[in-house]
């Protein structure tokens, strides 16, 4: 049986295996992943399709700015695994974030897409024509979809990412705990911390 749920901590090594799979190493290069990169997705909108214990399908929503300095979300991106794919399940993914988008009081959702999939959504870029990504990007694929009657009226200029930045870990610890595990012989680096303590 198939379930749509939230996503867990423990779905981060599948969900980005489903991901290189779905769209290799071109994801890192598209203009929306500069939305994305560093950020954290938008608070209880991370959804994963399993099967049993296995991940299917993943949809994220990203926090944005669009242009006037009005709030919205950036979908993307979806993907469904090969083995299930034209059975509904994307669709139903794409239904699930835009209902929990609007319960959460989001007013409209933007992403980058084939029009002739996404229109049965409801987008469109009836309101996206002055609106631009930070990259390269087809016009025409840059889609919208109002949740809230005006939320993209007069939406304009450049999108910005506006979501709680993701953690770094900090280098130091990263080469100590390295250390530690390990041995001595991390990048060199045991000696040389002391010689610069002295």
């Amino acid at each position: 049986m198939i379930q749509i749920r939230h996503e867990r901590l423990a779905d981060l090594d599948a969900r980005e295996a489903l991901l290189d799979a779905a769209f290799g190493d071109s994801r890192y290069r598209k203009s929306s992943e500069r939305l994305r990169e560093d950020r954290l997705p938008a608070e209880g909108l991370s959804f994963i399709a399993a099967e049993g214990r296995r991940v299917i399908g993943t949809a994220r929503l990203w926090n944005i700015a669009v242009g006037n300095g009005r709030d919205a979300l950036l979908l993307g991106p979806v993907a469904i695994a090969e083995d299930c794919r034209s059975k509904g399940l994307g669709g139903a993914m794409v239904r699930r974030a835009i209902q929990a988008a609007r319960k959460l009081g989001h007013g409209a959702i933007v992403l980058v897409g084939d029009p002739e999939y996404y229109e049965r959504f409801g987008f469109s870029a009836e309101k996206t024509g002055a609106l631009w990504m930070p990259g390269p990007f087809e016009r025409r694929r840059l889609l919208g979809r109002e949740l809230v009657a005006g939320a993209l009226d007069g939406a304009r200029g450049m999108i910005a990412p506006t979501g709680r930045p993701a953690s770094t870990p900090d280098l130091h610890e990263l080469v100590a705990q390295d250390a530690r595990a390990n041995g001595p012989k991390v990048l060199g680096l045991r000696g040389a911390g002391r010689r610069r303590a002295a």
